[in-house]
């Protein structure tokens, strides 16, 4: 089954690729390394902001993640004009927007990496960081960053 027939199944249309906020590119190559920058979680098509502990709580975070993976694979799709061309997530960076005493980043941050493994099978198993942090750009509760390798 292709990537795009997972997707299909999931009920999943990838949106449009998001253009860069500041002085960066979306996706960068080194050699079969696809690096591609943080995104922020939106929600309706706005920054899903709030923090992790306070206004958000662990599923609505996750979910929030989840919505980060789509848009990473729109910009991954974006980039390499075929996400079948993946060969490999390496891994996935996360920064969970959180109260000092909010310790479950890694409970959030599994919104992602449970739909890579789901799109991808065992190709969607990847090493990963997952950090509170007391902001991110706009207020988003999760940002998460992707390398892949690509054929």
């Amino acid at each position: 089954m292709s990537v795009y027939d997972k997707l299909a199944a999931l009920g999943i249309q990838l949106p449009s690729a998001g253009a860069p906020a500041a002085a960066y590119v979306m996706a960068a190559r080194s050699g079969n390394l696809v690096f591609l920058s943080g995104h922020i979680a939106k929600k309706d098509g706005k920054v899903w902001a709030g923090q992790l502990g306070a206004e958000i709580a662990t599923e609505e975070g996750r979910a929030a993640a989840r919505a980060v993976a789509i848009d990473l694979l729109a910009t991954l799709h974006a980039f390499v004009g075929d996400l079948n061309s993946v060969t490999r997530i390496v891994k996935v960076m996360s920064l969970v927007n959180s109260t000092p005493a909010f310790t479950e980043q890694h409970l959030v941050t599994n919104g992602c990496s449970e739909l890579l493994v789901e799109v991808f099978g065992d190709l969607g198993r990847h090493a990963r960081s997952a950090f509170g942090v007391a902001q991110i750009p706009l207020g988003a509760c999760v940002e998460i960053e992707l390398i892949a390798e690509v054929a």
